[in-house]
């Protein structure tokens, strides 16, 4: 029986699934790629990467590596002067938006185009940076998530690690070779006077933890604030081997370094925070102009204790202190 034989049903039937076996390569030809470019100070971490939990949020949403989405990442390996070229390369290729990790990254990003939608990430101010004319309508090409809901936490970690090593006076403050960890050090001297403690600051060069660690001993500090910054968060894994060899209590900026055998780490979810990182992501590809999207803060910081890792210490934080606690493991 010839084509022309069939009856018109199944003639019809056969059309259309030749029609859509033919149509399909030229649907996924027609079907949008994006481009997110990445960049961030640091090299890549396994833990705490960021590429890695944006591209899982952006998977939940649609967009799969390979098929509709293409992940450009763009990583200073600690060089913060090497930002402003790694940005423009990244503009070079044309990408959708750009997501910039930390204050150095977003500034390099934001000087590298004003055209690119950057989404920001990090602990900092981003209207004394520049870089939004109001956290509700941030106005030009850059909005993102931020890490604290008001400053950058360090006032309140500070507070909190006094409370859980009430004996302390003196607390050594772990900071990052950058200049924008300024506005982390002015919250912290305010609130060292205000709560009545010294601070001893000793800056990591050069990724010389080591260093660092003997210029603390030899201040004879008797608890460890370390900074929140992408340095610290890259290095976490040995900066708490180094706070457990010196004996020092210390403070962290994520949870999840408590459970990594810090003492105390204190701020918001990391996984949330880039889930809405991504979200944010979505709405720019979306066609939504980042001018009218606003920057996001958490709602929420959670205080995790490791009871632990006080026992190795020979500490013993108190009991109303593990009562404000969201978890404690022990």
């Amino acid at each position: 029986m010839t084509a022309r034989m069939l009856p018109a049903i199944s003639r019809r039937r056969v059309l259309a699934a030749l029609g859509a076996l033919l149509g399909a390569p030229a649907l996924a030809q027609r079907k949008p790629r994006y481009v997110v470019g990445v960049m961030r100070a640091t090299a890549p971490s396994q833990k705490r990467d960021a590429s890695w939990r944006l591209v899982e949020s952006l998977r939940r949403r649609g967009y799969e590596s390979g098929r509709n989405l293409v992940v450009e990442q763009r990583y200073a390996g600690g060089r913060l002067e090497r930002l402003p070229a790694l940005a423009r390369e990244l503009v070079a290729v044309r990408p959708d938006v750009i997501v910039a990790i930390g204050s150095s990254a977003a500034l390099a990003a934001r000087d590298a185009t004003s055209t690119v939608p950057v989404v920001m990430f990090g602990n900092f101010d981003p209207l004394k940076l520049g870089l939004v004319t109001s956290l509700a309508r941030p106005g030009g090409n850059v909005t993102g998530v931020l890490i604290a809901a008001q400053g950058t936490l360090a006032a309140k970690r500070l507070e909190l690690l006094r409370d859980a090593v009430p004996g302390a006076t003196r607390i050594g403050v772990l900071a990052p070779d950058d200049a924008l960890f300024a506005a982390q050090l002015d919250e912290l001297r305010r609130a060292a006077q205000r709560i009545g403690v010294a601070l001893t600051v000793v800056t990591v060069r050069n990724g010389d933890y080591d260093a660092a660690f003997e210029s603390l001993a030899a201040a004879k500090v008797q608890a460890l604030f370390v900074g929140g910054h992408t340095f610290f968060a890259r290095d976490g894994d040995r900066i708490i081997a180094l706070a457990a060899k010196h004996r020092q209590p210390a403070t962290y900026e994520w949870p999840e370094q408590a459970e990594d055998g810090g003492l105390m780490g204190y701020g918001a979810d990391l996984d949330e925070l880039y889930d809405r990182v991504a979200f944010l992501v979505d709405r720019v590809l979306s066609g939504v102009s980042p001018a009218a999207l606003p920057v996001e803060q958490p709602t929420k910081a959670e205080l995790v204790i490791n009871l632990r890792t006080a026992k190795a210490l020979g500490i013993a934080i108190p009991p109303a202190v593990q009562q404000r606690a969201d978890r404690v493991l022990d």
